[in-house]
């Protein structure tokens, strides 16, 4: 049986899962870094955001896509 808390997550996930995807195509990517971009000009520094732990998990997924498809310049 799932906890509330899944629950939850369960009912809105369809609503969110367009938006919070790990990305496996530039296309994804390029989505994903527009979607940062307007976070951060909506949340700044405002580390209390209702959307700010969102900002980070963007991040995050955008930080893997580029450590695994984007070669380092030297």
């Amino acid at each position: 049986m799932l906890q509330p808390a899944i629950k939850n997550v369960a009912n809105v996930w369809p609503m969110i899962s367009n938006v919070v995807y790990v990305p496996h195509t530039e296309k994804e990517y390029n989505q994903l870094v527009a979607l940062l971009d307007s976070l951060i000009d909506e949340i700044g520094e405002d580390e209390d955001h209702p959307l700010a732990s969102l900002m980070d998990i963007i991040g995050t997924l955008i930080e893997k896509y580029e450590t695994e498809h984007v070669p380092e310049l030297y």
